[in-house]
């Protein structure tokens, strides 16, 4: 018995040890596979670089050179926007407070977190970073602000210093409006989102707080309090871009003004940009830029020389804008191929049901008829891509604020990314069911609660 026993160990053992064996050659071989693939995927590309031909070697150095400057351009360039918010209308002491330098309580990172400006993880040290995880900064104080700009850790807002350390002046960048954070480190403290809308920051509450109002109470002919009730307004997420060039400060219901803040992803082939669709992406940058970030720089477009449709425009001549220096112009080739390599987010999968999805897919694409204006994959309509008011069924006063009084198709890629604040240009529709159920209700769709159900869920999938 014994001998059998033992007899019986060793097979054992010397199976296990084939076993083992055999694993480790397959490991070995799949190992061996896998870097013989690398290798020959490697040495595919550097074939095909290789067989590129002068010009196409040119084209590819460029582009990788325009995507670069174009991210710097969008997360770093102020444009020369300092000599507005900071010299004008001296933003940069309303930060510091009175304390240090400046007036009244100072702008906090609580406060400052509170009305949606946010925090580049990624610009932070390590030595703060474990300070902040400890508690050990006060983010009650203003001069944690002052530091942080220091850092340029402030998402979308420059701090420009004296010799000696003080705050002298701010600008603002693109991304203060059209970046965001992934909460990473904290909410609004974190890595950055480029493209993705800020419908945290309060734009409205941010400008009130400037100490020297003046340069905007006398473009729009009116005293300071009227101008902090209509700032006040627009809320979380919003912003007038045409109150400079029209006047109008409130809806004629007597409602707010402002629009939602528009993604700057999914661009791509998209040709109008913005919700009433009166230029292409680069006109919106230099726009932007020009009129509202109030950069130095060039941008024309003769239809704010309308007195009647523009009589705020007509008499600034906001329509025929010339700084100098032009700090604009040159940046927006690269400003425009950084933005269309910005995709559409993808959405999490259990952000939706994806059996749902299916069906609402086959919805979208007949019975609902979206799919005729928002023509996958782009969304939206190649081309002169604008609907009346009355084809869209909503009122058209925003539309009329623009020189082609109508709306644009919107481009649906990413909605699950800025859907706080609600739909529409100016978020009148809260939820995407609402949505849905205003165009059933004005094409007379007839469609059932599981249809509108799987429409809402086939658009949060996309």
């Amino acid at each position: 018995m014994p001998s059998t026993a033992i007899f019986q160990r060793r097979v054992i053992h010397k199976f296990v040890f084939c076993l083992l064996a055999a694993f480790l050659i397959a490991l070995g071989l799949l190992a061996g596979a896998r870097l013989r693939a690398a290798d020959q995927a490697k040495a595919s590309q550097k074939a095909s670089t290789q067989k590129l031909s002068e010009n196409d070697r040119a084209i590819e150095a460029n582009a990788k050179k325009m995507l670069e400057e174009g991210r710097r351009i969008f997360r770093f360039d102020t444009f020369g926007s300092e000599t507005f918010w900071g010299d004008a209308l001296q933003l940069h002491k309303a930060i510091t407070g009175e304390k240090n330098g400046g007036v009244g309580d100072g702008l906090s990172p609580k406060t400052a977190l509170s009305v949606g400006l946010k925090v580049d993880a990624d610009a932070l040290p390590t030595e703060l970073v474990t300070k902040m995880r400890a508690g050990k900064v006060d983010l009650g104080d203003p001069a944690t602000t002052v530091a942080l700009l220091k850092l340029d850790a402030v998402v979308g807002v420059k701090g420009f210093f004296d010799q000696k350390g003080n705050l002298k002046s701010v600008g603002l960048r693109c991304a203060v409006c059209h970046s965001t954070v992934d909460d990473s480190f904290a909410p609004g403290i974190g890595k950055r989102l480029d493209g993705w809308p800020n419908r945290d920051l309060n734009v409205g509450a941010i400008v009130s707080l400037a100490p020297n109002l003046k340069p905007l109470t006398d473009l729009l002919g009116v005293d300071e309090a009227t101008l902090k009730k209509v700032l006040s307004s627009w809320g979380p997420g919003r912003f007038d871009a045409e109150i400079d060039k029209d006047g109008k400060a409130m809806r004629p219901d007597g409602g707010q003004a402002g629009t939602l803040i528009p993604p700057a992803f999914g661009l791509a082939g998209v040709n109008l940009h913005t919700w009433t669709g009166f230029g292409s992406v680069p006109y919106w940058n230099a726009y932007v830029a020009g009129t509202e970030m109030h950069g130095s720089g060039t941008f024309f477009d003769a239809r704010f020389s309308d007195a009647t449709q523009y009589p705020v425009a007509a008499k600034s001549g906001a329509g025929n804008t010339r700084g100098s220096p032009d700090m604009i112009t040159a940046k927006l080739g690269a400003l425009h191929f950084y933005q269309l390599a910005i995709a559409a987010p993808k959405p999490p999968k259990d952000s939706f049901d994806t059996t749902a999805a299916i069906r609402g897919k086959e919805i979208f694409e007949g019975k609902g008829k979206c799919a005729t204006c928002h023509v996958p994959p782009l969304f939206t309509e190649p081309g002169n891509n604008l609907h009346t008011p009355e084809e869209v069924g909503v009122d058209s006063f925003q539309a009329d604020r623009s020189p082609t009084h109508k709306y644009r198709t919107a481009p649906l890629a990413g909605l699950w990314a800025h859907q706080k604040g609600g739909f529409y240009h100016d978020g009148r529709f809260p939820t995407l069911r609402s949505v849905v159920q205003h165009y059933d209700e004005t094409f007379r769709l007839h469609l059932g609660e599981p249809e509108i159900s799987a429409l809402v869920e086939y658009l949060k999938s996309l």
